[in-house]
């Protein structure tokens, strides 16, 4: 019982540390490819916004964050309104979403 327990530790332990290092990866990523539109924060960049006519939704926000990884990954990769699709991202679009939830409001 005590190695099932201790497994069970170790393993959180570790999850915690590769999702850690996701988001890390994805941090990078969202600098390089994202930020110049949804800004530092994901509050979104007033002057692109109004350049394209266009709202930028809060990547923090409940909307946002209510979608799915799958969905947000989709998102990224394809674009979505006037939005376009990241096809040369520095890491992999899982990591930019595991990035974007630490976003949360």
């Amino acid at each position: 019982m005590k190695k099932t327990a201790a497994a069970a530790v170790l393993m959180f332990v570790f999850a915690g540390f590769s999702l850690a290092a996701d988001a890390k990866a994805g941090a990078a990523a969202y600098d390089k490819s994202c930020k110049g539109c949804h800004g530092a924060t994901g509050a979104g960049n007033p002057a692109i916004a109004k350049m394209l006519s266009t709202t930028i939704p809060e990547l923090g926000s409940a909307e946002v964050q209510g979608k799915s990884d799958g969905d947000l990954a989709k998102v990224i990769t394809d674009g979505k309104g006037k939005m376009k699709g990241i096809k040369t991202l520095s890491s992999s679009p899982e990591e930019v979403v595991a990035f974007l939830r630490t976003m949360k409001k």
